[in-house]
């Protein structure tokens, strides 16, 4: 959710236990392994954190043969060229890396190679229905991919181009109040190389198995001086990261999270495991 619109706040009570078997994804029993790329992150410890919804067509091929009947619960099915979730999500990262989180646009092919990983993902969900296991969702979570872009007259009236640089996008959601923190750090190369953050606090409720409705509460930017570089353009900045709205968390695992907002936007967090970065509240 992030540092746009992924936060989230259950009414409802969480029940004690959430073990739900997702549904099984229309895919192909494999017949041939396709390895794929070895994955290297360059950020932080994020072997396997990514999350995203929508249905999966698994294309048949000339190395595949389809499954038409029911298949046996001890058998292992991925879609096509895929031995295992985990390497989708290595795939996945693969991609991911050198796009500085898409803020600044990604080239299509890039964008459709995402999204195709991305459903894949979605249909093999192992929390189909998130909402109703929330203590998955809640903690630290850093943004690494989103189609939220800022581009032409926003970046330049924004000082995005060299002025100022963004930094770690961080979004903290604490379950039992019902409320999410999205954090995006700064840093001027004017102001003797200030670093400095917007701050946007929201609350969240379960509005069905998946989706969470946002609000938002409030927001400020420190220290002053990074406030006074941003105060013209302040609703801008606002406009583009406030989560205000709905959103559908179309993936989660202990290390991944996924999700969809009403704009059609997709966002893409790993959970953060440093202890310097989690921020409590």
């Amino acid at each position: 959710m992030m540092a746009t619109k992924q936060l989230i706040q259950p009414p409802i009570p969480i029940p004690i236990s959430c073990h739900v078997s997702p549904p099984k994804p229309t895919s192909v029993r494999l017949t041939k392994f396709h390895p794929i790329s070895s994955f290297s992150s360059s950020s932080s410890s994020s072997s396997s954190s990514l999350s995203s919804s929508f249905s999966i067509k698994a294309a048949e091929t000339d190395s595949v043969e389809s499954e038409s009947a029911d298949v046996a619960d001890d058998d292992v099915i991925f879609p096509t060229d895929y031995a295992s979730l985990s390497q989708i999500k290595e795939d996945l990262f693969a991609k991911l890396q050198g796009t500085n989180r898409g803020i600044f646009g990604t080239p299509s092919a890039k964008k459709a190679e995402i999204e195709k990983l991305v459903e894949l993902l979605e249909g093999l969900n192992p929390t189909p229905h998130p909402t109703l296991c929330l203590e998955k969702v809640g903690g630290a979570w850093r943004l690494v991919y989103s189609t939220i872009t800022i581009l032409g007259p926003k970046r330049t009236k924004l000082g995005l181009r060299d002025f100022i640089s963004l930094g770690d996008f961080i979004q903290a959601i604490n379950v039992a109040e019902g409320k999410a923190v999205n954090i995006i750090k700064f840093s001027s190369k004017g102001l003797n190389l200030l670093n400095g953050q917007l701050i946007i606090e929201a609350t969240f409720k379960v509005a069905s198995k998946t989706r969470v409705d946002i609000s938002y509460s409030k927001s400020e930017i420190t220290p002053s001086q990074l406030m006074n570089v941003f105060r013209k353009n302040y609703d801008l900045l606002l406009g583009i990261f406030n989560p205000e709205g709905w959103l559908d968390i179309t993936y989660v695992d202990d290390s991944l999270r996924i999700g969809r907002d009403d704009q059609g936007n997709l966002f893409i967090l790993e959970r953060v495991v440093d202890d310097n970065t989690i921020i409590n509240f």
